[in-house]
């Protein structure tokens, strides 16, 4: 083999092609972002982690809610129980 034709430049630049493919090959067999030739990343679509992720956000807004109307409720028990002038339960008494 002559080291100095074409044919030499043509199997190194083979050679480095087929070490990136079976770079890639690895990396999206075991799960890894895939690079492209920019350092661009490609992650793995999941749509079952953005299902639950959905799922968790939603969650998470119902629970945000019912601790404010709990946090409501307090103050307005803190409020009866702390009234010092018993104005509170001067009206409680009248609506019954």
């Amino acid at each position: 083999m002559s080291w100095s034709g074409p044919a030499f430049v043509i199997v190194i630049i083979a050679v480095f092609y087929g070490g990136w493919l079976i770079n890639n090959w690895i990396r999206a067999k075991h799960g890894y972002p895939l690079e492209d030739e920019w350092g661009g990343h490609s992650r793995k679509f999941d749509a079952e982690a953005d299902r639950k992720i959905m799922l968790l956000s939603s969650e998470n807004e119902n629970l945000n809610g019912k601790i404010s109307h709990l946090e409501e409720r307090i103050a307005v028990l803190e409020r009866i129980v702390t009234d010092k002038a018993g104005r509170l339960s001067e009206e409680i008494e009248k609506l019954r």
